[in-house]
């Protein structure tokens, strides 16, 4: 019996050794295929990666979960490039080639990350555009330093504490010390083909545009690391979350735009866009869209730039502007 359990667990050590050693050599293939593209910054003596383009007003995009910089690369940066905004395309810390900060799951100390590298590159007011947890460090950020923003641009965002359920199981476990640790080594198995077989109910009713999961660069994700920021992200969301939206109806002053899809299923939006809404009638514009999913930016890329522009240009926009529909 002691023999068998000696071989049985020389076998399990061989084999995570194993997984330890592809997962090595997965990531330094990856981070060569999909380099930064942007400048390193620092904030607190660790690199934030921030993809620049154009100048003007400076507009400051933030991505989701399990995502990077690239996200906006793809199908919304194309429509600003030749108009006089700044785009500033942050990975989040942890994520992309941004270092993990300390307590960097925190959605202030995200935002506060964001804020400085963002004074290192303009010293004027930014529009903030956020896609789904970006969403929710966007509005942390137009909280915090209401001062340093012009307006916000939500996209299908998460916004309120949305009564638990929805935690991808890995994520729970990845997010464990320890024990995390372990698992994410066998992320880059698994993980980037899943990622691809699951686009479509990401995008649907939409279609994802073309080589979209190459484009954005999915496969950052599962290096080991990365994958376990962001499954700590994901974990400690909620509760922050009950917390910051106690602070919407008194503190959030920025004018906000949400353009959100009908047919989410990532997220409810009846949970989190309509709630933002109802928190801040006066400030917050919602934009329902019926033939998209949870990623309106890319099916509406056109109509959400033209309504960054538009707030760039200091213009008034409302609820009329849009087409009215039931949606949700």
């Amino acid at each position: 019996m002691v023999i068998a359990f000696r071989l049985l667990a020389g076998l399990v050590c061989l084999g995570l050794l194993s997984a330890c050693v592809s997962s090595a050599m997965y990531s330094s293939r990856i981070e060569q295929e999909y380099p930064p593209i942007g400048d390193l910054l620092p904030f607190e003596a660790r690199d934030q990666h921030v993809i620049s383009q154009g100048q003007g007003s400076p507009v400051l995009m933030i991505h989701g979960a399990s995502a990077n910089a690239r996200e906006y690369m793809i199908s919304l940066a194309p429509h600003l490039e030749d108009e006089a905004v700044r785009l500033l395309m942050a990975d989040r810390p942890g994520h992309g080639h941004s270092q993990r900060i300390q307590n960097g799951y925190d959605l202030g100390r995200q935002a506060a990350a964001l804020r400085q590298i963002t004074q290192q590159q303009t010293d004027q007011p930014v529009i903030l555009v956020g896609h789904s947890f970006g969403g929710a460090v966007a509005l942390r950020y137009a909280l915090d330093y209401p001062d340093a923003v012009r307006a916000v641009v939500l996209l299908a965002p998460v916004t309120h504490d949305w009564g638990g359920g929805g935690m991808a199981w890995y994520n729970s476990i990845a997010a464990i010390p320890g024990i995390g640790h372990v698992f994410s080594q066998f992320a880059p198995l698994v993980g980037p083909n899943t990622a691809r077989n699951s686009l479509d109910s990401l995008f649907s009713p939409a279609e994802p545009p073309e080589n979209y999961a190459d484009r954005m660069g999915v496969d950052l994700l599962f290096r080991p690391d990365a994958f376990r920021h962001n499954a700590r992200d994901m974990v400690r969301l909620r509760q922050q979350l009950a917390d910051q939206e106690k602070r919407y109806p008194d503190e959030l002053t920025t004018n906000v735009v949400i353009f959100s899809g009908s047919y989410d299923t990532v997220i409810k939006p009846k949970l989190h866009a309509a709630r933002l809404r109802r928190d801040a009638p006066d400030r917050v514009v919602l934009v329902k869209l019926t033939d998209e999913g949870h990623m309106p930016h890319h099916g509406k890329s056109e109509l959400v730039a033209q309504t960054i522009l538009r707030l760039a240009r200091g213009e008034s926009v409302q609820e009329t502007d849009f087409e009215k529909t039931d949606g949700y």
